[in-house]
C-alpha cells in the first residue's frame, strides 16, 4: 500500500476495497515482495487488527487482499474472547497503534451449531472443545427468551448474534479499547463473511468507520 491508513475510516475503506477486489477476482496482492519484507523485518505498524474464527476457509489477508504488516490477525475456533486473546488485540492498538478493530465472523460456522447443539441437546464436544462452545453459548441463549427452542432459528441468525455480541464483549471488558473508541482513535466493526461469495459485511460499528453501504451510524451498539 503506498499510504497506511490512520484513522478508522480510512482502515476499513482500506478493507472494504481489498475485499471487493477479492470477491471480483482482481487482487493486487500489495505488500508481498522483497522490498516489503525487508521494511516489514525492523519494525510492523499494521492499519488493522482482525479477530476472527480459526477456520481454514476465512484468511484475513487473503480476503481483504492484504500483505505483510499491514494486519494484526488474531484467530480462535468460534472467535471466542479470553483474557490473552484481548490483550492480544490491546497490543494491536495500543502498541502497535492500529486504528481499527475487526471481528470477523462468517456463516456455517462449526462452533455455533456445536453451541446450539449443547443448548437444546445437551450434546457436549470431547476435551478442550468444550470450552470454546461455552464460550459461544452466552452469545445465543438470549435468543431463547422471545419463547422460540434456538433450533428453530437459521444458522445466519445465531452466527449474527454471536459477533455482535463478542464485539460488545470486546468494548466492555476492555477498558483500553473503550477510551480509545470513545476518543475516535479506534473503531471496533463487527463483519460477517459469506463463504461462498467473498463477501464481508458490516453487521455494526462501535465508534465511527464513516458513511457507506451497511455502515450503521456511529455510536455504541443498541
Amino acid at each position: 500500500m503506498s499510504t497506511t491508513p490512520t484513522t478508522p475510516a480510512q482502515a476499513w475503506a482500506a478493507l472494504a476495497d481489498g475485499n471487493l477486489r477479492f470477491v471480483e477476482d482482481r487482487m493486487a496482492h500489495p505488500s508481498q515482495g522483497i522490498a516489503r519484507r525487508t521494511e516489514v523485518s525492523v519494525e510492523q505498524h499494521p492499519f488493522a487488527v482482525v479477530f476472527g474464527c480459526s477456520d481454514s476457509r476465512v484468511a484475513a489477508e487473503i480476503i481483504f487482499d492484504q500483505g505483510l504488516g499491514d494486519l494484526f490477525v488474531v484467530r480462535t475456533a468460534g472467535h471466542v474472547l479470553d483474557t490473552t486473546v484481548i490483550g492480544s488485540i490491546e497490543y494491536g492498538v495500543e502498541v502497535l497503534g492500529a486504528p481499527l478493530v475487526v471481528v470477523l465472523a462468517h456463516d456455517s460456522c462449526g462452533a455455533v451449531a456445536a453451541a446450539t447443539d449443547a443448548i437444546t441437546h445437551g450434546n457436549v464436544p470431547p476435551g478442550f472443545v468444550q470450552a470454546v462452545v461455552d464460550r459461544v453459548i452466552p452469545s445465543i441463549v438470549g435468543l431463547t427468551a422471545s419463547g422460540r427452542p434456538l433450533d428453530s432459528f437459521d444458522a445466519a441468525t445465531l452466527g449474527h448474534e454471536h459477533v455482535l455480541h463478542t464485539s460488545r464483549q470486546l468494548h466492555g471488558y476492555s477498558v483500553s479499547l473503550a477510551e480509545s473508541v470513545a476518543a475516535g482513535r479506534t473503531a471496533i466493526v463487527a463483519v460477517e463473511y459469506t463463504l461462498a461469495d467473498g463477501r464481508a459485511q458490516v453487521a455494526q460499528v462501535i465508534g465511527d468507520i464513516g458513511a457507506g453501504p451497511g455502515v450503521v451510524p456511529a455510536g455504541a451498539p443498541a
